[in-house]
């Protein structure tokens, strides 16, 4: 004959979950039924960064063309022999720095969004993709836009226009920092939305309390009345 199970024997002997053991097991780890967790692999995330760094890189052209359109215009004009600025008191140089700071911080907000948007569990693949290309994009957009605006050779720009024709001077960038605006601020705004509308982990359950049999004709003492 064989016992029957009591409360203080579970079957099989097995122990009682411990949800703070499940809650500290790795991500991608084996389940207890062979299962793997949810979540992309490590070459899954690297993959998608570096598309992501591919995307960004390349709207870099796009911050060109705005910035060519957008930027003020600085008037040079010739004597023949030397080529002077025609308005000495504007401040058309510095609008050219300011309209590329503006756009590169326009560009920079929008991937953040967007890059957050295609993939909230975030990773430090994907935070790196996104860095990455938005430093290769700006880089990029500062030198096809001067690529794209006005002739760069001021000397033969002015020979061709001839003697006191005004013409446009070459776009450049003064302070060189401003191609850090656009990863400072993707970087800045992607991590600020993970931060604030990231996936969270599960709070794990308190533990269940171990079974103690019935409690009902328990005295104060601690005695049972038939003990």
């Amino acid at each position: 004959m064989t016992a029957p199970l009591t409360p203080s024997q579970p079957p099989h002997h097995q122990p009682p979950y411990d949800p703070w053991q499940a809650a500290a097991q790795p991500s991608g780890a084996t389940a207890p039924h062979g299962h793997l967790e949810d979540g992309p692999g490590m070459k899954t995330e690297v993959l998608r960064a570096a598309v992501i760094m591919v995307v960004v890189a390349v709207s870099g052209l796009l911050l060109a063309s705005l910035w060519v359109w957008l930027a003020p215009r600085v008037p040079l004009i010739s004597d023949g022999k030397a080529v002077y600025l025609k308005d000495t008191e504007g401040e058309q140089a510095m609008g050219v720095d300011g309209t590329f700071t503006l756009l590169a911080l326009g560009f920079g907000l929008v991937c953040g969004i967007v890059v957050f948007l295609l993939s909230r569990r975030g990773g430090i693949p994907l935070v790196v993709g996104l860095g990455v290309g938005s430093l290769l994009g700006a880089l990029l957009g500062w030198k096809a836009g001067i690529w794209l605006g006005p002739e760069t050779d001021v000397v033969a720009h002015a020979k061709a226009v001839g003697k006191g024709v005004v013409f446009d001077a070459p776009l450049e960038l003064k302070a060189k920092g401003t191609v850090l605006a656009w990863p400072l601020a993707a970087l800045a705004v992607h991590l600020g939305l993970t931060a604030l509308f990231g996936p969270r982990d599960p709070e794990p359950y308190p533990a269940p309390m171990p079974y103690a049999g019935p409690q009902d004709d328990v005295r104060p003492d601690g005695m049972r009345p038939n003990a």
